[in-house]
This record gives structure tokens, sequence and C-alpha cells, in this order.
């Protein structure tokens, strides 16, 4: 039966699926060996590091044979098919292998952003029951060090599954190693001027080397050379990977076997752990890579997202790999050393397609236009939009700036759900019009339908609605881990036979659609979804908060910031500045620094139904300075609660 078919007889039970069926399918040699077999000196990735103009080449080669160690120390160390590996590193090559790795030999991942606190890493460990974590000592960003293992060993004490945690170096500054901890170390040479990456712990003679020659060897400059040989680490499990054969048979998959956990926000407050299969997600990666952006072998594709969002996943890695491309891994920030970064670095890798994020583009617009004169652009080709809607401004700075007038936006809208990308104003006609801030059109198989409030389907142009899906598409996620009642009750139910997004759109009188927001109590700040819920159960777990809600409002960097009400109880006397430290810091802590509210407003009371249900629609509205577009307030149980907040929001702007 086609999947199409599936969908259709199961939708009057509220259920939406897409089932792809092939067998004996291998997601790593798809990405790899296939590509090793007719060209495997390609550069496959570009690791743009965090310390400038120091750039990495891996080849597909180096990849193929750094990911088969890899599975091989996870096999060895008894991670099998079916076990879900938890990953929290930052973007480079390492990171990458353990993915592939995991694919390899038929384990789930489970990247973790590598901003996450040590709470919301180990919530996301226990929900996807993992027992193995693979992270480095130190992150690097912005030319500042997040400690990461750190936090994975606060984790992990909290998380009863784990069983090993593989270390390696990303700087040279020794961490304290537990019984859990494996070390890994890449070992990396500069050979006729190729680089050469082994996944091997340093030998006596590779140590003698280090001592004898450390300077004229320090290739990699900002003091990055000692990452190379760390001698704190040498013991017994610091030679693990070198026991490791550079053979490693793929295991054979079935076509819907699980591939990743991500876990996405929800207005729940729990984050849900999406599921993607294995071919309808590697098939849509790739076809959208190739043809939103107009890929063509030999070009060089820089999308900046972190690897731990889904962007980075189907379009940093999975999409340009299956493709066998070449991709840049951003490591740095848009600002670091200065705000030519991006521009110097497509300057420097000749970069062909540049996909980046609206609150990227509206900061570097305030630094004004001479930062990127300063770079040669015109190996750019096409420029991409991606995590949020970006506004008409800063797509035309984006487009006339940036691009010269020559190069086409594509500001595509998709989710960590949708698995790629789903509406986008390319693949089209290459003369066809593209409008400045709509996403426009949908992709090959995608057939969007808006619904009205009595879950109607609105057939007419120039009208806005509740955004569906009407059939399924093979990168669509499959369920949520360990909860499939709430896939279906969230995507499924809302409007049965379509698959719900959460977000409204507008269908303009020519058709094209241009996405309007959230729906539902989601904020998306600077591109990072976070359910409002979570943020108001971190609050309300400060000692002087009895409760709270929080909003998202229009931020002219962020797209959305998040605006916090707070009630405190009764007797507390706290200083306004002592509060906003309070909660930034708790809030830091257990999710992370995005998700800090930009704006702390106490109140004595908040606007609540008669059945205690806090009107957070009515604080938009209050925030937004629409007092016409309040509507009825008649439910409320005090009505007087909203003119208290409109007296202190007044107050604040004089």
């Amino acid at each position: 039966m086609h999947h199409a078919d599936v969908m259709m007889n199961e939708a009057n039970n509220g259920r939406f699926y897409c089932v792809y069926r092939v067998s004996l399918w291998a997601h790593a040699v798809n990405c790899l060996d296939r590509h090793v077999h007719t060209c495997p000196e390609r550069v496959a990735l570009i690791w743009e590091r965090d310390e400038p103009g120091s750039e990495f080449k891996v080849t597909y080669r180096q990849l193929l044979e750094m990911t088969c160690r890899l599975g091989n120390l996870l096999r060895r160390h008894g991670v099998k098919r079916g076990d879900c590996v938890t990953i929290y590193m930052p973007s480079c090559p390492l990171a990458v292998a353990s993915m592939l790795a995991c694919a390899r030999i038929g384990a789930a991942h489970n990247v973790v952003f590598a901003g996450f606190s040590a709470e919301a890493l180990a919530e996301r460990i226990r929900d996807a029951q993992s027992s193995t974590v693979i992270t480095v000592n130190q992150g690097v960003r912005g030319g500042k060090l997040t400690e990461l293992k750190k936090t994975v060993d606060t984790a992990v004490q909290s998380c009863p599954t784990v069983q090993q945690v593989f270390v390696a170096m990303r700087t040279e500054n020794p961490v304290a190693m537990t019984a859990k901890d494996v070390a890994m170390e890449e070992v990396r040479e500069q050979k006729e001027n190729q680089t050469l990456i082994k996944i091997l712990m340093p030998t006596a003679e590779d140590r003698k080397l280090y001592f004898n020659k450390r300077k004229q060897l320090s290739l990699f400059g900002c003091g990055f050379i000692t990452m190379l040989w760390l001698l704190h680490v040498i013991s017994d499990n610091a030679q693990e990977m070198q026991k490791e054969d550079v053979v490693c048979e793929p295991a054979a998959m079935d076509s819907e076997d699980v591939l990743f956990l991500l876990y996405t926000s929800g207005s729940t407050g729990k984050p849900k752990g999406l599921v993607h299969t294995q071919a309808g997600y590697l098939l849509y990666a790739a076809l959208t890579h190739r043809y939103v952006f107009s890929y063509h072998d030999g070009d060089v594709f820089g999308c900046v997202a972190d690897i731990g969002w889904i962007t980075g996943h189907s379009y940093s890695v999975y999409g340009p790999l299956a493709n066998g491309g070449t991709s840049v891994l951003f490591e740095s920030t848009p600002i670091y050393p200065d705000p030519g970064r991006y521009w110097e670095m497509v300057q420097r890798l000749k970069i062909n397609q540049f996909y980046g994020a609206p609150t990227a583009i509206r900061l570097l617009l305030k630094y004004g236009n001479q930062w990127v004169h300063k770079y040669d652009r015109s190996t750019l080709k096409t420029l991409g939009s991606v995590g949020e809607p970006i506004n008409t401004e800063a797509w035309e700075w984006y487009h006339t700036v940036v691009g010269d007038g020559r190069c086409p936006v594509v500001d595509t809208w998709w989710q960590t759900e949708t698995g790629g990308i789903c509406i986008t104003p390319r693949p089209s006609n290459p003369d066809a019009e593209i409008v400045p801030g709509m996403a426009m059109r949908p992709f090959f198989g995608i057939k969007p339908a808006l619904m009205d409030t009595e879950g109607e389907v609105l057939t007419s142009n120039h009208t806005s609605g509740a955004l569906c899906i009407a059939q399924p598409w093979p990168g669509m996620a499959r369920t949520i881990h360990n909860n499939h009642q709430r896939f279906i009750e969230t995507y499924c139910q809302p409007y049965p036979g379509y698959f719900f997004t959460g977000d409204g759109a507008y269908r303009s009188k020519e058709g094209y659609y241009q996405i309007t927001g959230r729906l539902d109590d989601v904020i998306n700040v600077s591109g990072h979804r976070i359910g409002t819920a979570e943020i108001e159960d971190v609050v309300n777990q400060c000692s002087q908060v009895a409760e709270s809600a929080v909003i998202g409002y229009s931020h002219n960097i962020k797209g959305e910031g998040v605006y916090a009400f707070v009630v405190l109880k009764k007797g507390m006397d706290v200083e306004e500045m002592d509060l906003s430290r309070q909660l930034n810091d708790l809030v830091s802590k257990k999710i992370a620094k995005y998700a800090c509210p930009d704006c702390i407003q106490v109140n004595s009371r908040l606007p609540k139904t008669r059945s205690g249900k806090i009107m957070r629609r009515v604080l938009r509205k209050v925030v937004e300075q629409d007092l016409n577009g309040l509507g009825d307030l008649s439910t409320l149980d005090d009505p007087a609660a909203v003119q208290e907040i409109i007296e202190v929001i007044v107050n604040i702007i004089q």
C-alpha cells in the first residue's frame, strides 16, 4: 500500500503516517562510502574553528576512516543496534563522525545543543534512555570557553542509565576524569600540505616529537597545538581509538528504523523527542539541499547553524554529505572577532551558498555595510534564511548588500518535525519573482492547507489561517519518543487528516505563503524554539515567586524576546535588579542563556479566567500596546488586573 493511502485510511482516527519502505538501508554508506569510491580526496567538511582564519579540511576518505574507528570503538564498548547515544559537542568533525558512527552501527543519536544546561541535558539523556554520552573537555565560542565536560558530569549524576562517557579534547586544558569516562584523542599531522586526521592516541615517539618540535609544529596557532598531544589523558583508556580498525561493517537497516532523536520545546514544558527514520529523512534532506539552494558538484555550502539543531542535522551534515558536497561547520559567532566574520569566511573558503538566521542578519545590519564591503563575496550564488520569518528590512539588506542584488534569497520555512524545508521561493522558474519576507512556494510533494477556527479548509487566496500539511512527505517525524499519543494529540488530532504545524500563515492573492508566527505557547528566540511553560516552570522555582506568565514579544534583533510577568509571594520585598539577576541565573542554569527573560515585570496579580487559566493572549496585546485588540474581557475573574498591568507598562515606557 502506498504511504499516502496508509495516512488517509487512518485519518479518521487522528493519525497521519508516512511509511517509506526500503529494505537493507545503510545510511552511512550513502553519506560516505559511495563517495569514497568515486572521489576519496574530495573535501567533505571544512571546520571553521572559533579561532579566526584557522579552517580545517576533512576529505571523504578521512571522514570515513574517523567514522569507522569510532563505530568500532562504540561497538567494543557495548553500543549496539537500537541503542541511543547522546552527543553533547560543538560543531566539529568529530561530532559529525559521532553521528555517522552511530548510524553506521545501527544506534540512534541524540545530539543536544552544547549551550544547554546540565539539567536540560540530563532531562534529554533520561528520556532517550542513553547509556553512552560523547562530549569534549571544553567548548570554544566567541573567544570564550564553556565547560562542557563539567556540565556532562553534573548531568549524569541524575542519569542512572549512563554507563560511559567518551571525552575528546577540544582545548589543552585538562579535566577531571571519572570511572565512567573514556578518553579519546584526535592526532592531527600536516603532511605535504594535506591534512591527515587520525583518531589515535599519541605513541611514545609522538610524545617525544611533541617535546622536541613543539614550536616548529605549531600549525594551528592560538595555543591549539597542545590539544594534539595531551599527556594528562594518557592512561589505559586513552589508547582506545588506537586499537580500532579503519573498517567498520555497516549495519543493514530497514528504512523505517530510527536514525536519530532530536528534542524540541513544546507548550507543556516537557521537551519532545522527535523521531526521524532512515531512508525518507535522508532522501528529503538531500533533495531539498540540492534543489532549494541549487547546489552543484564542487560548490562549498556554508550553513552556519549548530549541529545541535535540526538545521545543522539536515543542512550541515546529512543533506550535503548525501549529495557528495563540501559542507562548512561553523563553530564561532557572527561578530567574533568582529562583525566581518561571516564575510571574511565567505571570501577565504569561497562559499557558494550561505544559510543563516534572520537574528544574525538583523544583528549585522546594525553594524553597517562596511563590514560586508570589506570582503570579496563574488563566489556567493544563493543566500538562505532559516529559523524564523525574516522581516523585509533584513531581507532587503541581505539581498542588496550581502548578495549585491544578484543572489536569490530563499526564505525557508520548516521545522524539526518536518525534517527539511517545506515552503521556499526556490526551486522555481529562474525568472520567477521572489517576494521579500515570504517563504512563498511549497517544495515538491508538500501540500499546504489553511484551516479556519472551525476546522474547515480555507480555499480562497488573500486569507489567513492555521497552517497544516494535507499529505505525508518522506522527511516528516514519525513519532515522539516514548509518547506516540502526544504526537497524535499535538500534530494529528487538531485537524484530523492533516498535519498541524502549530504556525499561522497568510496566503496572498497570488497564492504565495507567508508565515505569521506560532499559534501555541512556544517562543522563537533567535531561531531557538522554547516553550513558555518550560520557562515559567523554572521562574516559579524561585523562592520569592508565587506564579508567573511568560510570553514572546517582538524583538529587533532576536525576532522574539522573552517577557516574564511575575507575582511575588506575600511579604516578599526584593529589589528589581536582584530579582532579575536571580531569575536569569536560574533560567540560564536550568535551560540555557538564550531562554533568559529580556523583561521582567512584577505585578500583584495576573489576568485569569474564572477557571484559573492565565490569559496570555491578553498579556501579549498589552505588551504590543494593542489595547484595541484586547477583545472581550468579560470572562476574566478580575478585569481590573489588566488595567493594573497596563499602568505598570505605561510607567516603564515613561
